[in-house]
């Protein structure tokens, strides 16, 4: 009997590694793959690879001030890779994520230095939330547009990054300028300010637990199976009761809320203040992130801590081993290529193909859902 009992207790660990490597091994393969082919390609511009990696992995993770910095990049990663992996889960693609992100930044930036006279514990997540907010706006408009006109929240939360750039750098450089030449806005007030402790930011924190609790809303609650049965099937989902299209908008709206969230952490805790081109490029980061994490608000933590060490190492790496900062950005592209390509990690690993939940890119071009 007791054979028995110790052969199952073996057989379900064994299970739960096999289920454990199999939820993980495209992501870990993709990036042994892009680092394999990155040493091809340092190995051609004259850098020694291991020597490039070692200062990568110095720069990201040598001591505290250098952890402090992968954290500090990898927070609003994390709440960009949940922005695009929450609205994954209702079959939506929000590319918005950085027109959300700014507008939030800058909104969080007026608040942080116009509000005076309040108390940290009340004039910080007051910015903060105020900024969220101003995210969630933005990214209720496509989820709207989708639902009522059929159109394509791929096409409008394009759109509307560009219309954020200009509003951001207009009050930037209108209306909300600080004194000077520089287009910016005034640095907040120390009582807006996100602290900082022993070189760890607490915006990561706030990042992790924000992840925990997105996990718990899909997973755990009716509106989480709401908006993944929207995700699988719409016509079923509404046959069911629900109701699609508030499902629809209310997930572009937390969406946006998402990314706003890690704008606003990027002005009060590291920034200080608005400043166009600051936050280029950190919403489309967010996607490679979501996939990397496989639209998994648990998994995207690791994968935005990789995205956010290889972009805190880079600077060492280049002064180290003399390597170019744009090697970094071919390593996280290549991840990228084999994260989205997957099924040549499938022929590499000789697995089969996946039953569970997919990744939909977008319920096609005019669809209402």
């Amino acid at each position: 009997m007791t054979e028995l009992q110790d052969s199952n207790q073996n057989g379900s660990l064994t299970a739960r590694l096999l289920a454990i490597w199999h939820g993980i091994s495209i992501p870990v393969t993709a990036i042994v793959l892009a680092l394999l082919i990155g040493a091809i390609i340092l190995m051609t511009s004259g850098a020694h690879p291991i020597n490039a990696y070692v200062a990568l992995f110095k720069g990201a993770f040598g001591n505290s001030a250098a952890l402090g910095r992968t954290l500090e990049k990898a927070t609003p990663l994390i709440l960009g890779g949940l922005a695009v992996a929450f609205a994954f889960k209702a079959a939506l693609f929000n590319i918005g994520g950085q027109g959300q992100l700014l507008l939030a930044a800058i909104f969080s930036g007026y608040l942080g230095f116009r509000l005076h006279g309040l108390p940290f514990v009340i004039h910080m997540p007051l910015a903060l939330i105020g900024g969220a907010l101003a995210g969630a706006a933005y990214g209720a408009i496509p989820g709207a547009l989708k639902t009522y006109t059929g159109a394509n929240e791929v096409i409008t939360t394009i759109m509307l990054n560009y219309v954020a750039i200009n509003i951001t750098d207009f009050l930037a450089d209108g209306p909300w300028k600080d004194t000077g030449i520089v287009a910016r806005t005034p640095k907040v007030l120390e009582t807006a300010v996100i602290p900082t402790w022993a070189n760890i930011p607490l915006g990561f924190f706030i990042a992790v637990i924000v992840a925990v609790a997105i996990w718990y809303l899909l997973y755990r609650t009716t509106l989480g199976y709401e908006i993944r049965t929207v995700g699988l099937n719409p016509n079923a989902a509404q046959y069911a009761g629900v109701r699609v299209a508030r499902t629809i908008i209310l997930t572009m709206t937390i969406s946006g809320l998402l990314a706003g969230l890690g704008g606003a952490i990027e002005t009060l805790g590291v920034v200080g203040r608005f400043q166009p081109g600051f936050n280029i490029g950190l919403g489309f980061d967010g996607i490679t992130v979501a996939l990397l994490g496989k639209t998994n608000p648990i998994g995207v933590i690791p994968a935005a801590l990789l995205v956010g060490a290889m972009q805190a190492g880079s600077s060492q790496m280049q002064f180290d081993a003399h390597v170019p900062f744009q090697i970094i950005d071919v390593i996280q592209a290549l991840i990228l290529f084999f994260v989205s390509a997957d099924m040549i990690i499938r022929w590499i690993l000789r697995s089969r193909v996946e039953t569970g939940e997919q990744v939909t890119l977008s319920s096609g071009y005019g669809s209402s859902s």
